[in-house]
């Protein structure tokens, strides 16, 4: 039987077919596996394709993280700046895409400068974004020092001498454009610290502090401490004021008591040197003596030879005179 012009052969059909049904039958998976988010990204204005969903599968993206992120972008206004695409290769960098957004969003109502590059490279470098952005709209309190590092307050001492315990609150809030490589709070505390410290070491006198605590707080406020750091400080506070030992009597008691103790033992050194000078003078004396008793025994032996040689006459006395 001879075939019509328009009839395609038997086995092309089946291919034809075949292809057909794959095709039918991968649009059925992908409506089956991503027909909801797909549905979901379409009725909230953020659509999506189904090569993007089933591309972001290929990409080991979760698909589903991905698309609510973009949702959540897209209703808060934001959607200009973030894309599919984007957000996908945040997420491959190992990012949090949720907290970013999260993030964007609320540096968005707030009206702070914060762009979507920023926030994923504060991300990336392992600070808390959505905790940064919380804290510049919320400032928070820290303590001066850190209760972590097991003291309670800082102790200073005034020009007169006297211990100063103090503990101060810091009121900070993030700085976010020098949140990259910018130092932490701890950097914040050990500089307010020592600015409490070098203040209180200026005054004239503890009184001075206490009847002042507020010119403490602003003299520090005003140095700048906040410089290079990742916070920007709103206020310094004075917390807490207790007078500790008198340090600069004690440190002139205890110089009294050395110099008592090098004055002894230069006493006593003197001592010791006057006994032995008066040791050696009696030996030097007990020499000459005998030295002396040495001359006076030989003065007879002298004479005596004198005789014997002839060197000297007799004189005789006359009348109390010499003969003529």
């Amino acid at each position: 039987m001879n075939q019509l012009p328009f009839q395609m052969p038997l086995p092309a059909i089946v291919v034809a077919g075949l292809v057909l049904g794959l095709v039918a039958l991968m649009m059925l998976l992908l409506i089956f596996n991503y027909g909801q988010l797909w549905f979901q990204a379409y009725w909230s204005k953020a659509p999506v394709t189904f090569l993007e969903l089933l591309g972001m599968s290929l990409r080991k993206v979760n698909a589903r993280t991905i698309v609510q992120a973009n949702i959540m972008a897209t209703q808060a206004g934001i959607g200009r700046d973030v894309s599919v695409r984007r957000l996908e290769a945040h997420y491959l960098a190992g990012g949090d895409v949720p907290r970013v957004i999260r993030a964007l969003i609320a540096a968005h109502r707030a009206d702070l400068d914060l762009d979507f590059d920023r926030a994923c490279a504060i991300d990336l470098a392992g600070r808390d974004v959505l905790d940064a952005v919380q804290t510049s709209v919320n400032p928070k309190v820290i303590d001066c020092p850190d209760s972590a590092s097991g003291k309670t307050t800082l102790s200073a001492v005034a020009k007169n001498g006297v211990e100063l315990k103090i503990r101060a609150r810091v009121t900070v809030r993030t700085n976010l454009k020098q949140l990259i490589g910018g130092a932490t709070e701890e950097t914040i505390i050990a500089r307010v610290g020592e600015g409490i410290i070098t203040s209180i070491g200026s005054a004239e006198s503890h009184f001075e502090v206490m009847e002042h605590p507020d010119q403490i707080s602003k003299a520090v406020l005003h140095r700048g401490l906040d410089a290079q750091t990742a916070f920007q400080i709103v206020s310094i506070d004075i917390a807490d004021i207790d007078v500790g030992e008198n340090i600069g009597a004690r440190l002139q008691a205890d110089q009294a008591e050395a110099d008592t103790r090098v004055a002894r033992a230069k006493a006593e050194e003197r001592r010791s040197f006057a006994i032995a000078r008066e040791q050696e003078m009696k030996a030097s004396t007990a020499e000459n003596r005998a030295r002396v008793l040495q001359a006076e025994a030989l003065v007879p032996k002298a004479m005596g030879a004198a005789f014997r040689a002839g060197r000297m006459e007799s004189l005789t006395v006359n009348n109390g005179k010499a003969p003529q």
